[in-house]
């Protein structure tokens, strides 16, 4: 009723098999999940160093607004046409960043198109 060598002869292939699916799922994983954050990151990063006084940006929060200031990590950011509205903020708290020289072409071509 019971056969040990059968037992052996199926054991011995299943556990190179079970490795070998194993990395596949390991290297699936990354291309799916970890390589496209990196290139997120690095977008991310490029986007920041950047970043100069003069640009128009939008904050995570929802609000544009004109770069006035930057320093290491922080960054003061005019709301509105009131000059008087200053805020410190984070370079993190940037969602997008559109500089003046992009808005003048964008500007020129619409004008074309019309």
């Amino acid at each position: 009723m019971f056969n040990p060598l059968f037992l052996s002869k199926s054991t011995s292939g299943g556990g190179l098999m079970a490795l070998i699916w194993i990395v596949i799922l390991f290297v699936f994983m990354y291309f799916i999940m970890i390589r496209p954050q990196q290139k997120e990151t690095k977008k991310k990063n490029a986007l920041m160093n950047s970043l100069a006084v003069g640009d128009t940006v939008l904050t995570t929060s929802g609000f544009y607004g004109v770069v006035i200031d930057i320093d290491d990590d922080t960054i003061i950011v005019e709301f509105g046409s009131n000059k008087n509205c200053r805020i410190p903020m984070q370079k993190a708290a940037i969602a997008a960043v559109e500089k003046p020289e992009d808005a003048a072409k964008e500007e020129t071509t619409d004008n074309k198109t019309k």
